[in-house]
């Protein structure tokens, strides 16, 4: 079999004199109080902690107070800051525009009130540099996040994420935090097909991120919220209701170029771990005798539940098939450790086929125990524990060999 995995280049640990391995954006429209502390701040915070060459650009978005003579202020005084002015507001805009002509590797953002500790943002680039992960974003929502803001603002970031996981399949927990990070090799391949230019922006391109395959990376974070934000919620709101209507007509439709995409972006699936790799046969025996003891309690708890009001046969198969499709599950993750989804039908099918077998074994024992008797309930517990014990070798010779399979 060819092999087709191609992991990311990482980024050179020696850049060329002069040339910024990390371009952090920040989009600002009226900050001219904010913008000053803010890119001192972090200027201060890449020059101490961040261990490669840097710039910062300050994205005007159409300012129309002393937004733009701060920022040519702040290049005149540090020589890693520039300044790109946009005759147009929007934040999506302001990134599009800024990441697309600046020649550092690693692209990312943040806002300009600075809610997110800069802490961060090492971790947040790290992997992008190295070539482990093609986007990163820092996430509010994770367990071992800290967040101080209030409960409106809390309940909106939640019920916005669920909401992309309903409509939009999302994965990724945090869509709005702004504080995002992308290698410009991917940036230059999804940002042509973005068609947002305001808050939408993130959830858009984080979205065709994910359907390419490609891998985002996310990072707990230390965030305080803002009380001077002059987000408007609801007209937020309201545009990012239409862009998920947009983006998810598009997705159905198949006006988006997702194939090409993935071709272009996408990670090649892993290669094929050698034949003469050991399968570790004694650890596998181990850790499927323990799936099937808990699988075997599973169904005789099952079958005494269903047994009065169904009868022996009918709980037999409803505790059996039950158990089997969980525990085919259990096995294929726990005892062969096979993950996601490739071949999952293909496992599944050989487990039913087991289940068959093993509906065999346990129904005949059954019939042949009530055609010679008149069996008490601990006697039948007896004979399909035995049948069960016949039909679990069984399963696992089929599921091995499904899993061990080499197409």
């Amino acid at each position: 079999m060819t092999d087709t995995y191609a992991p990311r280049a990482a980024v050179r640990a020696r850049p060329a004199a002069g040339s910024a391995v990390l371009d952090v954006v920040v989009p600002v429209y009226n900050e001219e109080t904010d913008l000053g502390p803010c890119v001192r701040r972090l200027h201060a915070h890449l020059t101490a902690h961040f261990p490669y060459p840097f710039r910062i650009t300050v994205a005007d978005n159409a300012s129309v107070d002393g937004t733009p003579e701060v920022a040519r202020a702040l290049a005149d005084e540090l020589p890693e800051v520039g300044v790109l002015r946009l005759d147009e507001k929007g934040r999506g805009r302001a990134l599009r525009a800024a990441w697309s002509a600046s020649p550092a590797p690693v692209l990312a953002y943040m806002d300009v009130d600075l809610s997110t500790d800069l802490a961060a943002l090492l971790p947040l680039v790290a992997p992008l540099i190295s070539g482990h992960s093609d986007l990163a974003i820092g996430t509010r929502l994770a367990r071992t996040s800290r967040v101080v803001r209030g409960a409106k603002r809390e309940v909106i970031s939640r019920g916005y994420n669920l909401l992309l996981r309903g409509t939009l399949a999302a994965r990724f927990s945090d869509a709005q935090c702004g504080f995002k990070a992308i290698r410009a090799d991917v940036a230059a391949g999804l940002l042509p097909l973005v068609r947002d230019t305001g808050w939408f922006f993130d959830t858009e391109l984080l979205v065709l991120a994910q359907r390419a395959g490609l891998r985002i990376h996310e990072v707990p974070v230390d965030w305080v919220d803002d009380p001077d934000s002059r987000v408007d919620i609801v007209a937020t709101a309201l545009a990012d209701l239409r862009g998920i209507g947009r983006l998810g007509r598009a997705l159905a439709t198949g006006a988006l170029p997702l194939a090409q995409l993935r071709a272009q972006l996408g990670r090649g699936p892993l290669p094929a771990a050698p034949a003469r790799v050991p399968a570790g046969l004694p650890r596998q025996l181990v850790r499927f005798a323990a799936v099937g003891v808990a699988s075997t309690l599973a169904y005789l708890l099952l079958f005494l539940l269903a047994r009065g009001p169904l009868g022996a046969q009918p709980a037999n198969l409803l505790a059996l098939l039950l158990t089997a499709v969980a525990n085919t599950a259990a096995n294929r993750r726990l005892t062969f450790g096979v993950s996601g989804r490739r071949h999952a039908g293909r496992h599944h099918l050989q487990g039913l086929l087991a289940f068959a077998l093993g509906l065999a074994l346990t129904s005949g024992s059954l019939a042949l125990l009530h055609a010679a008797t008149r069996p008490s309930r601990s006697l039948e517990l007896v004979v399909l524990v035995a049948a069960n014990l016949a039909a679990t070798a069984l399963r696992f010779l089929l599921l091995r060999l499904a899993m061990h399979h080499r197409p």
